[in-house]
């Protein structure tokens, strides 16, 4: 497959600045993979596809606030800083991006907050964009971590960054279950699932496995080749337990849908599955970029969001749905006024 056939044009208009006022009223698109069949729905009506036994993959990764806004000594130039993973806990040493880049050089200080509150030195550049930090700070390390994550705040894409950020996006950018910090982008799929629709699943019998895989800003880079197999992707830290194991194999065992929610929990799953089709545990890295064609061995349904042209996410949800049809879905989508990316409606595909 060619980077160009994920390209199609997405009217601005389209994409969604806000999320629905509650979390399961965003509306629902139902691709049946085996006919091509599509249906529109409202998302709370995804318990009618699911009956008892079957399991959900949720990615319980929780987004912590990772944009922040410094100024450089001497010239006081406004800086961004996007937090993306701490080296040393001990030392205080972030792996960061800033922009713009041009102006920061090794050496450079950068002060955070009223009256300069937090205080950081640039002591490596690691990429074009990016630097490795090290915030000068005394006091315990859970100190530090507050109040460094007071100065930040909600990690919009820039899809929607155009607009301010707005109280309730520190809720809305998060999903009701989001335990394990750690991810600079909400796995968005996660984010239509309310508490009184889940409490609606429990109740029919379906089964709740938990993952955790720190969504990174390589979901969102652009690729520059065309030649998909010459892309590389960023790698994201993930676990996949014992329990988690546990209830989606069993599932395989007995036949019941396996359902994973969104992009994230694909990969994931995907990374850690066996020769004999199950899963095993698992706790590291993984950089796996998933395109058209790919045979899934785990999941047999898969609920996403509508996403970015030429976006990998986009590729993923191609990989299981089939190409031709998933690309026709969103075709329908643009027509039927379907909200895109985070805050956008949902996609169910399924062989039911």
């Amino acid at each position: 497959m060619k980077l160009s056939q994920f390209k199609f044009k997405l009217p601005e208009e389209r994409i969604a600045l806000h999320p629905t006022k509650f979390r399961d009223e965003s509306r629902l698109m139902v691709l049946h993979r085996r006919t091509g069949a599509i249906e529109h729905k409202m998302f709370k009506d995804i318990l009618n596809y699911f009956n008892e036994k079957d399991v959900f993959v949720f990615n319980d990764t929780k987004v912590f606030p990772a944009r922040l806004y410094g100024n450089k000594e001497k010239t006081g130039a406004r800086i961004e800083v996007f937090l993306l993973r701490e080296l040393s806990a001990e030392l205080h040493l972030w792996d960061v991006l800033v922009d713009p880049a041009r102006k920061i050089r090794i050496g450079n200080k950068l002060y955070f907050g009223e009256d300069d509150a937090m205080v950081a030195e640039v002591i490596d550049n690691t990429t074009s964009r990016g630097r490795t930090l090290r915030f000068l700070y005394d006091g315990t390390h859970d100190e530090f971590k507050q109040a460094l994550y007071a100065l930040g705040e909600t990690p919009l894409p820039h899809s929607i960054i155009n607009r301010p950020v707005e109280p309730d996006d520190a809720e809305r950018f998060q999903s009701i279950f989001a335990r394990h910090e750690g991810a600079v982008t909400a796995p968005t799929a996660n984010l239509h699932f309310s508490r009184e629709l889940m409490k609606r699943m429990e109740i029919k019998g379906i089964d709740f496995a938990f993952i955790t895989l720190h969504a990174g800003l390589g979901n969102f880079r652009d690729i520059d080749v065309e030649d998909l197999t010459k892309h590389k992707t960023d790698s994201e830290q993930m676990k996949v337990d014992e329990t988690a194991v546990g209830i989606i194999n069993h599932a395989k065992d007995i036949d019941a849908q396996v359902c994973a929610v969104g992009t994230t929990a694909m990969r994931a799953i995907e990374s850690t599955v066996s020769t004999d089709g199950h899963l095993k545990p698992y706790d590291g890295w993984t950089n796996k970029f998933i395109f058209p064609p790919y045979d899934f061995t785990v999941a047999n349904a898969m609920v996403s969001n509508f996403h970015m042209p030429l976006s990998t996410l986009l590729m993923v949800v191609a990989a299981f749905g089939g190409y031709e049809q998933v690309m026709h879905a969103y075709d329908v989508a643009i027509k039927e006024e379907y909200r895109f990316g985070t805050y956008g409606d949902a996609m169910l595909i399924t062989d039911k």
